[in-house]
């Protein structure tokens, strides 16, 4: 009488394992690559704009600290200008003179008058080289090319922003009033 070999129960759940396994691992190396094609897609992905930006320029994380403080310690007592309104010269010695336009103020001491100086040099301008480093916001050339049709007051005063940016004192100078919101 032939015998045939017997399967065991072993040998059987061997061979499954051995049929099984590559499309296991097929499975697995699939999950996996679309996991990290998922994680490299949403790191490399450009963040998205938020809805209201008030400042002229979207301030990266590593400005921020520093556009705080230039807020907390400039605009209590008048509007926060944006940056680029002035010259980074004309911030420079802002941030030095202790006569700030007439009143004696205690002028900034590191490491909060770098974080603000840090944001205001990148955010602002050089000055021309035929053009005089100016003290005031109605005597910055770039003030008056952002403001090409605007008839200014002869002693232009901070507070008369909100005139024209109703936000101005929430540092946004993007919304402008019914009148200047569609104008050339």
């Amino acid at each position: 009488m032939l015998q045939f070999p017997r399967r065991s129960k072993i040998n059987a759940s061997k061979l499954r394992k051995r049929r099984r396994s590559p499309i296991v691992l097929v499975l697995l190396l699939l999950g996996w690559s679309l996991c990290l094609g998922l994680g490299l897609a949403q790191a490399i992905e450009a963040p998205k704009p938020s809805a209201v930006v008030g400042t002229v320029d979207v301030v990266p994380d590593r400005y921020k600290l520093g556009q705080e403080l230039y807020l907390e310690n400039c605009a209590t007592c008048h509007i926060g200008v944006p940056p680029a309104v002035l010259p980074s010269q004309t911030w420079l010695n802002l941030l030095q003179d202790s006569q700030h336009y007439g009143v004696e103020i205690t002028p900034l001491i590191d490491p909060p008058r770098y974080l603000v100086w840090n944001y205001l040099q990148t955010f602002s301008r050089q000055v021309a080289a035929d053009e005089k480093i100016p003290y005031r916001v109605s005597e910055s050339q770039y003030f008056k090319v952002l403001h090409p049709k605007v008839e200014l007051p002869r002693k232009l005063n901070l507070s008369s922003c909100v005139t024209c940016h109703p936000g101005a004192s929430q540092f946004n100078f993007r919304s402008l009033t019914a009148e200047w919101e569609n104008s050339p």
